[in-house]
C-alpha cells in the first residue's frame, strides 16, 4: 500500500509558475514509476508527465517545454514544475505511482485565470 499526498496547487495568473509536490509514504523503490495526471472539468483524466526510477521522462505534447517532472527518492517526493501556465492548464492534478499496482493521490487544484 502506497499513500500519495499532493500539495502546491493554487490560483495563478496566465504566464505564472507553480511547483507541485507529491509525498509518498515509506520509501519509494526505484522500480516505481511516478507520474502526474490532470483532469479538467468535463474532460477525461490525462497523463501530464511520468518519470521512471532511472530518470527517464515522458511529457504530454501540450506541456513539453513548459513542465518538468523530477523525483527525489531520498525525500520520497516527486515534483512537477509548471511554467508559462495557461488557462488550458486548469485542472485537478493527481500524483500517480505504479509498480505491481497503481496508486493515486487525492489531487490538488490548479486554476490559471486572470
Amino acid at each position: 500500500q502506497v499513500q500519495l499526498v499532493e500539495s502546491g496547487g493554487d490560483l495563478v495568473q496566465p504566464g505564472g509558475s507553480l511547483r507541485l509536490s507529491c509525498a509518498a509514504s515509506g520509501s519509494i523503490s526505484s522500480n516505481y514509476e511516478m507520474g502526474w495526471y490532470r483532469q479538467a472539468p468535463g474532460k477525461q483524466r490525462e497523463v501530464v508527465a511520468t518519470i521512471t526510477g532511472g530518470g527517464s521522462t515522458y511529457y504530454a505534447g501540450s506541456v513539453k517545454g513548459r513542465f518538468t517532472i523530477d523525483r527525489d527518492n531520498a525525500k520520497n517526493t516527486v515534483y512537477l514544475q509548471m511554467n508559462s501556465l495557461a488557462p488550458e492548464d486548469t485542472a485537478v492534478y493527481y500524483c500517480n505511482a505504479r509498480r505491481f499496482f497503481i496508486y493515486w493521490g487525492q489531487g490538488t487544484q490548479v486554476i490559471v485565470s486572470s
